[in-house]
């Protein structure tokens, strides 16, 4: 099987390419400051070194927020070609961490109590209804990059005034004490790959290992682990680290990141974190291409004896196959039904019966 990591080259990204190639026949490793992206009337194609990105069975695509609209844009384009474990919307939802906030409060997953302000005047306005201290973020960034810890209104005013030369809109979180600790889970598939606590130097209250945070040893307690998994699959991302704060009233989630660094992690948990990784990524896509090793969709036809130009309706046993929360069609039920890409449908769906008709064109 042929795969490809789509990245910045971090040294993350080296260490999971290196992985990736125990395992699948061959991986390549692509800048994505090389892409293009190329839009036709009825096409997105990918462009890397002037050629057409395909034939790839799993593609890894990762990157940090910058990149956000070209993770989108591959991601879309080859989503239904090749196993990506990374949804498309979910770069533009984990890379905003307002949108994050929404979804996750959506899936009922415990967070401290957050505010959006669209202006810096209102803003202001809030800080009047909040107990201090508070955590005031920007939207976007990594690294605990655009996080601010204000004790009192005049501290917070003031960094309000501060960034509102940004022109950027902000977030305003309740603070919880932790003594500068956090809990970071690497999510991977369906379970926690390795998870580490993260302690703030003197003076700092961020933790993150960028800023300076110490990684220490932890075993997460299977209610922290639960909420990870549950937050990683309310952001649609089979491969992700969610932050935790571990309080007296239980885990409290507060970011989420698809591009982690594994040094870190790695380090501290001595779990060879990359080829966690890289094993998940080779059997979710042999489990699927062996989903779809069926014989050619003319002799299935002549096993089951059916005519495809016939208008006798049949049933099809099959495993029903997911990218996502999306199920998807074998080929041999698009061939029966002559489904095209341009008709449009009438969906009827309800607990365990789904139907799909082709709407009668006037």
């Amino acid at each position: 099987m042929k795969a490809a990591i789509i990245s910045l080259e971090s040294e993350s990204s080296k260490r999971t390419a290196e992985a990736m190639r125990k395992y699948f026949d061959k991986v390549d490793s692509i800048n994505i400051k090389d892409i293009e992206v190329r839009t036709y009337r009825e096409d997105i194609e990918i462009i890397y070194k002037e050629n057409k990105l395909d034939g790839y069975d799993c593609i890894y695509a990762k990157g940090s927020y910058r990149y956000a609209l070209v993770l989108t844009a591959i991601t879309t384009a080859l989503y239904d070609k090749a196993y990506m474990p990374i949804a498309p919307e979910s770069f533009d939802i984990v890379h905003d961490k307002f949108l994050t906030q929404l979804v996750l409060q959506k899936h009922k997953i415990p967070m401290p109590g957050t505010y959006f302000a669209p202006t810096v005047k209102t803003a202001k306005e809030m800080l009047k209804n909040v107990n201090f201290p508070i955590v005031i973020k920007l939207p976007r960034g990594t690294g605990g990059k655009g996080v601010m810890f204000a004790e009192s209104f005049s501290a917070a005013s003031s960094l309000l005034d501060a960034v509102s030369a940004l022109k950027v809109q902000v977030i305003i979180q309740e603070y919880v004490e932790t003594n500068g600790t956090d809990t970071r889970a690497l999510v991977v598939g369906d379970k926690v790959a390795a998870s580490f606590k993260r302690k703030a130097t003197k003076g700092e209250k961020r933790a993150n290992i960028h800023s300076g945070g110490v990684g220490i040893s932890c075993v997460l307690n299977d209610k922290s682990k639960k909420i990870a998994v549950k937050t990683a699959r309310a952001l649609k991302a089979e491969i992700c680290a969610v932050d935790i704060l571990e309080t007296q009233l239980g885990p409290l989630v507060i970011e989420a990141n698809l591009s982690p660094g594994l040094q870190g992690i790695t380090s501290t948990t001595n779990i060879d974190v990359a080829d966690k990784i890289a094993s998940f990524l080779f059997n979710r896509t042999k489990s699927l291409k062996d989903k779809g090793k069926v014989k050619d969709t003319s002799k299935i036809f002549e096993d089951l004896g059916i005519t495809p130009n016939s208008d006798e309706v049949k049933e099809i046993i099959i495993n029903s196959e997911f990218r996502g929360n999306r199920l998807l069609l074998p080929e041999i039920v698009t061939k029966l039904t002559k489904f095209d890409e341009k008709d449009e449908l009438v969906i009827r769906a309800n607990k365990g019966v789904l139907t799909v008709e082709k709407l009668a064109k006037e």
